[in-house]
Parts: C-alpha cells; sequence; structure tokens
C-alpha cells in the first residue's frame, strides 16, 4: 500500500511541476512575442508608399521548391516584393541571403536567378552565402556588407523577428512584408 501511495504522490507533484513550467514557458512566449512585434511594428510595413528609399534590400532566404516538389510561395513573395520596390525606386541594390550548406541546394543562388529573369540587373544583386539563421543574415549585412541600413524583405512574421533582430545590434532596419 505504502509503494502506491508513494508512486501517486511522486505523479501528483511531478504533474504539478510539469503544468507550472508549461505555464512559465507559454508565459514567457507570449512575453516575447508581444516584445518582438510591439518594438518591431512600427518600422515593419506591406504598404510600398510607407517605406523611405534605401541603398539596399535584404532578401532573406527560403527554398525555392518544398520538400514534396511544389513551388514555395514565400521564395516567389518575397522576389515579387523586391521587384516592386526596386522597380518603384525603394532600393538600389539586394543582398540575398540563405543556405547553400548541402550539394544541390542554393537559396542566394535562385534568389539572385529568379531576379535576373525578372528584369533586376545582376550587378545590383550581392550573395550571402552564410545566411543560416534570420540573425547571421542581418548581422552579415552589416558586418561583412558594410550596410547601417536596409530593407528587410520576407513575409511579416519574418520581418517583425528580423528588424527586431537587426534594431537591437544597432542596425537601422525596416521591413517590407511580401
Amino acid at each position: 500500500m505504502r509503494l502506491s501511495q508513494s508512486v501517486n504522490s511522486v505523479l501528483k507533484y511531478g504533474g504539478m511541476i510539469f503544468i507550472v513550467t508549461a505555464s512559465i514557458l507559454a508565459i514567457f512566449t507570449l512575453w516575447a512575442n508581444y516584445t518582438i512585434d510591439a518594438s518591431s511594428s512600427p518600422f515593419v510595413t506591406d504598404d510600398i508608399s510607407k517605406i523611405e528609399p534605401n541603398k539596399v534590400g535584404l532578401i532573406l532566404g527560403t527554398s525555392r521548391i518544398l520538400s514534396n516538389g511544389d513551388e514555395n510561395i514565400f521564395f516567389f513573395h518575397r522576389i515579387d516584393a523586391g521587384v516592386s520596390l526596386y522597380e518603384n525606386g525603394k532600393v538600389e541594390y539586394f543582398i540575398v541571403s540563405g543556405d547553400n550548406s548541402k550539394k544541390g541546394y542554393n537559396e542566394p543562388e535562385d534568389m539572385k536567378n529568379e531576379l535576373v529573369e525578372r528584369g533586376i540587373p545582376e550587378r545590383v544583386i550581392f550573395l550571402d552565402y552564410a545566411g543560416f539563421r534570420t540573425l547571421d543574415s542581418v548581422v552579415r549585412a552589416k558586418e561583412i556588407f558594410g550596410q547601417k541600413s536596409f530593407i528587410v524583405i520576407s513575409q511579416k512574421f519574418h520581418n517583425e523577428r528580423a528588424v527586431f533582430l537587426a534594431r537591437k545590434n544597432g542596425i537601422e532596419a525596416f521591413g517590407y512584408n511580401a
């Protein structure tokens, strides 16, 4: 009888510890999301008329093709947004940043090729092959490519995080939502 009481006690307290830990993690996640959204929202938009011209647009990487073989709409929307910014005189140059760590997989090259196919001159496109994470991409735009200000081009959920990270690293970043 005592063994079953001990097991019940362990399960009861273990369950309480799990619930408290899960609650703390949920509160922290909500707080972090709120903080990122609140601090970046003044600098992120999907209205091109609200974007001030900037020398550089940073297109964040994503795969052109999904694992099921379908085209990735995020990729094409980012390209569309970049072309729109260029054609409207909002950016002069692009840094295309992404992953190319596996043979036959090259996000920056795919983005460059698509931009060129849409009429963007190759000479205004610079490739960052080491943009494995959002933080890497924004910090490398500053440290490697010498940019202290740029427009991040991605989807809203991604731009909020990228602009937040950039501004925390001393970069005057703005986000244009694809």
